[in-house]
């Protein structure tokens, strides 16, 4: 089964962008943690991250008929990002969104998510163990 993950704008400085906000731990081992979980579940991953909203439309789209699940952090294209939302719902498999912070405890523009509304799940405010949380979960719908 292939589980695709896929992360937004500024994901890549992960550890460095605003420690005090995000952690110092970096995507590098993040996504080791979920590798090392993707093979114990059986699962094979596909890692993916751009600051382009159009880059990231394309390769969702890319997806229908190749990848069994998406955990997608939209960044700040969570919050204004319609033609990503648009793009999620027309995905016909399980999707689950994640947040490093909890969204919903910030600035007010930032409690405001477009894409929930279009996503089986949300894990928000774990820090980056919400990668792994949001792996585990999407795993369990697949399973069952």
């Amino acid at each position: 089964m292939l589980v695709a993950i896929a992360n937004g704008p500024n994901l890549n400085i992960l550890g460095w962008r605003e420690p005090e906000i995000y952690g110092t731990e970096e995507w590098d081992l993040v996504k080791q943690k979920l590798i090392a979980l993707g093979r114990e579940s059986g699962a094979l991953l596909e890692f993916f991250q751009s600051n382009d909203e159009g880059d990231l439309v394309d390769y969702v789209q890319g997806l229908r008929g190749r990848a069994d699940a998406l955990v997608i952090n939209p960044g700040a294209l969570t919050h204004y990002g319609y033609s990503l939302r648009d793009a999620l719902s027309a995905l016909e498999i399980p999707i689950v969104e994640v947040h490093v912070t909890n969204i919903y405890a910030r600035e007010p523009w930032r409690a405001r998510s477009l894409i929930s509304p279009v996503v089986k799940a949300v894990v928000s405010g774990f820090g980056t163990s919400g990668y792994l949380l949001a792996l585990k979960g999407v795993l369990d719908i697949l399973r069952a």
